[in-house]
Order: structure tokens, then sequence, then C-alpha cells
């Protein structure tokens, strides 16, 4: 078996970090987290001021007045936890958590698929990235061996058991769970590697400090049974990040937002899905006025026109989104939530253009449009069964079915061919009233200029089964500038008594 070990050695100040709006520079403040008024982490710029674990908060805030200081929460670590864990799942189903702040994958069946362990690790780190969390990573043939030098060291891989012997020899003893809790007294008697431990009579070790010391480095060395538990996936996506400080604009809750995104497309990799639908919900201040009507939160839906997983297009759409919004109440928390998920196999990468990669940019080109001008504002032209052309098509809103065809569309021919061949040919863009031209020896004439007919007559007899019949011939005319237009004459006397005489404007060619 091979074991991948996945250690967040600064989970919790990323997680908190998270809930902080986007800082307009690039320099990180200095952050200490407090637990029962004493600091438990604290990042680099606050240690470089003295800032260090253990310290109590009113002594942190006398050695560093700008520390920012934040409450640290177990639930907040674990739900970002968990994303690390939903994205490990889209390379193996051996998935488990090594608590606090660690993730195991079991991989040997997977080695193959995904060209080698070389190449597994490097989409491993690249699926991981977005969700921003500094990485340890370590293989070895045992689980336990993996959870504990992945504390300790980045890189390491063991491929066999003396390599993993060798490792956790020169590993130091807090690695192990009640190695941290005899520190002292390990250190006190000169035993600070593994190795020292593991050279001294298991007897006497085990009378000193309990079973468990060795229970754990033997399982780490592959000498004792060591059972997992996998993760399961739940069946729809929910994760909630309440925000270090409220956010009174839109652009503020964007930051919080990205993180959520993130973990959403962890969520659906670890089951090769794409999201159709989801929302994000943001819970605003109270107000404590018992005539104020605010709302408790604001949701905002977004649908899509094609199931995506592309972190870059689903932040787009929820920024277009978000510009449009005016928020009612300052934010203090956001839930993003989605269950309309399509299963379906991801697409292939394509050198030149094809079919599918053109739908795919009018998809997104189509939902960028609707999330910035409303979904009803962005419209479409759909044909009807009618010959008249005022009422052969009518407009609704842009859907993508339909819009582009799956199997390509024939590449188009151009005017003077579909005018050789004899093809009906007819524009796009219609008047909304048809426009009496002027005629000089019945001849039609637009802006003082004699009309060329090029093709035609089209007749068109339609309408009598409503009482609105309409009897004409069409034409394809050029204006002296070259433009194409589209125009008729009514051809019997019942359609001149109900239209007028002479020749009129129906349409122009793009």
């Amino acid at each position: 078996m091979l074991w991948i070990g996945l250690h967040l050695p600064l989970l919790p100040l990323e997680s908190f970090l998270a809930t902080l709006p986007a800082g307009g520079g690039s320099d990180e403040p200095a952050v200490a987290l407090v637990e029962a008024h004493r600091i438990v982490h604290a990042n680099a710029n606050a240690q470089a001021l003295g800032v260090k674990p253990g310290l109590k908060r009113a002594t942190a805030l006398a050695l560093a007045p700008q520390l920012l200081i934040g409450q640290a929460d177990a639930l907040r670590d674990r739900q970002a936890l968990v994303s690390v864990a939903h994205a490990a799942l889209a390379f193996t189903p051996a998935v488990s958590f090594t608590l606090p702040q660690g993730v195991l994958l079991e991989v040997e069946s997977s080695l193959r698929y995904f060209g080698g362990l070389e190449a597994l690790l490097q989409r491993l780190r690249e699926a991981l990235r977005p969700l921003g969390h500094a990485l340890h990573c370590v293989s070895t043939p045992t689980a336990q061996g993996s959870a504990l030098l992945s504390r300790s060291v980045d890189g390491l891989h063991c491929a066999d058991a003396a390599a993993l012997q060798r490792a956790l020899d020169a590993a130091p003893v807090w690695l192990l769970g009640p190695g941290r809790e005899h520190w002292e007294a390990l250190q006190g008697m000169g035993l600070n590697t593994l190795g020292d431990l593991r050279s001294l009579p298991r007897a006497g070790l085990t009378r000193r400090f309990g079973e468990a010391l060795l229970v754990e480095l033997d399982g780490a060395l592959g000498r004792r049974p060591d059972p997992r538990v996998s993760i399961e996936l739940p069946a729809s996506f929910d994760s909630a990040l309440e925000l270090f400080a409220r956010a009174d604009t839109t652009e503020q809750v964007l930051h919080g937002v990205e993180v959520l995104l993130a973990r959403l497309v962890a969520w659906l990799s670890a089951q090769h899905a794409f999201v159709r639908r989801f929302s994000l919900l943001m819970k605003h201040e109270p107000r404590w006025r018992r005539d104020d009507k605010t709302p408790l939160h604001t949701t905002l839906e977004i649908a899509l026109a094609e199931p995506s997983r592309d972190l870059k297009h689903l932040m787009a759409l929820l920024r277009e989104r978000l510009s449009q919004l005016a928020l009612p109440a300052p934010t203090l928390e956001l839930v993003l939530r989605a269950s309309d998920i399509a299963r379906q196999p991801p697409p292939n990468a394509e050198l030149f253009p094809t079919p599918r990669s053109e739908r795919e940019g009018l998809t997104r080109l189509l939902e960028r449009l609707q999330a910035r001008l409303g979904r009803e504002r962005v419209q479409r032209v759909l044909p009807v069964q009618d010959h008249r052309p005022e009422r052969g098509s009518r407009v609704c809103a842009a859907q993508l079915d339909g819009l582009v065809p799956r199997g390509g569309a024939a590449p188009p021919l151009r005017r003077a061919e579909l005018l050789q061949q004899g093809a009906l040919v007819r524009p796009v863009w219609l008047l909304p009233q048809a426009m009496p031209l002027p005629q000089k020896q019945s001849q039609p004439m637009f802006d003082g200029h004699l009309l060329q007919l090029l093709a035609g007559p089209e007749r068109i007899e339609a309408g009598w089964w409503d009482g609105d019949a309409v009897e004409r011939d069409y034409f394809i005319a050029q204006l002296p500038d070259g433009a194409l237009v589209w125009i008729y004459r009514a051809r019997l006397p019942l359609s001149a008594q109900s239209e007028g005489e002479g020749w009129f404007l129906q349409g122009r060619f793009g």
C-alpha cells in the first residue's frame, strides 16, 4: 500500500484569514488566535514582534498593539479541512482524516491511472492550490507513518519499510501524541528522536510512559494493524463562512465568496460532477428596532446555461450579479448551497477550435450577459410556422438549448452564392412596420435613388384563415452604397386596399 499524508501546518490561521475582507496591500497583517485568553497560534509577522503561543492576550497586545486577534474556532478549521478532503477524493475513494490538521489518501490503486506518483502529487497540489493552504505532503507505505512525518517535513517519499524506518528514526519524539504529553521527561532522558525511543527496552518504556506511546510507533512502522475509516461525500453542498468584520458593500463580500466557491469546486471534483445551479445566502446584521423591516438575509440564485466547475467562471458570474445588487444591511455571514449537479466527463483539451469549444465560448458569453443584464433582457429570436414575415418569429429569453447545434453548424454560404443558387434569403432585421417607398415609373426609390432589383419575386400568400390575408411579391434590392434591403409590393387589389399601393421596405440585410 502507498499512503499520502497531507498536513496543513497553518490551518487555524488560514481559516481565520479567509474571514477577513480583502486588503488593498499585499502584506499580511500580524495575526494571532486566542483560546481561554492565551495565544494558541501566531503567524510569522506576529512572531517577529515577539508574540508566541502561550502568552496571555494582554501581554501579546502590550508587545504588539497593532496585533489582529481572533478567536480560535475548531468548527471553522474543520470546515476548511473537509474541503481539502473533498479535493483529495478526486484521486482516490480511500480518504480519511488525521485530526486536527491532516488528511490521508491511499493511492496504490490510482498510480497507473494518473501516470505515476510524481504526476499524481503534482495534480493533487494543483487541485488544492485554490483552497489557499500551506501544505506538507509525504508518501510512505503506512498510514500512521505518513501522518507523523507530514507534520515535520514536506516532499518526503519512502518507497519501502526500510526507508520508512530510517525516516522515523530521525523524526522528533514530539510527533507522537504521548510524546508531546511526556516531552519534558523524554527530553530529560536524552530521548529526542523516535530512533532514541526505539532503542530502549519496550517493557521499561511501557511501565514509565504507558502502552500508547509504543502502539502509535508500531502503527507507523507497519507492525500493528491500522484500519482507517474513509469519509463519505455529502449528497449536497452546504458551507458557511462567518466574516470577521461586517461587509457593507458587495465588493467586501467577494473575498469570502471566493473561499466558498473554491470549496464548492473541491466538492464537485470529488464526484466528477458539474454544478447547474447554486445559491448564495448573505445573512445581515440584525436591527433592533421593532418597526424595522430590513430582511434577515438576501439570497442570490445562480443558474448556469451549461454545468460547470470552473472556479474563475463561477466567480465571474457571481461578481456580475453582486455588482448589480444593493445590500439592504451589512453582511455578517455567507452560506453557499448547491444540490443541482450533473455528472459527466470533463471536456477534452483541444489544440484547435471545435464545435464543442465554440459552443462553450458562446455558453459563457450568454451566462455573463445574463448575469450582468438580467435573464429576461438577453433574448433570442425563434421561428414560428407562419409565412408572413412580421409573424414568422417571436422573441423570448435566451436559452442555450438549440442555440448552437451540438454537431456543429455547416459553414455559411456567402450571400452571392445563395443568390446564384436561387435559395430563399431573408434578412434577420425586420422593421416594426413596413415603410412605404416612393416610386418612379413604377420602380422603387430610397433616399432619392432608384433601387436595383437583384432577386425575386418570392411570392407569399398567407393569413386568409385568420382574416389578415397578405398577398405580396418580395424582392432583394440593392442601394447605391451596396447595402441590400428586402422590399415587396402588393400583388392583388385586395391586398392593395388593405396595405396601400406601391412598394414597401420590410427589412435590411446585415
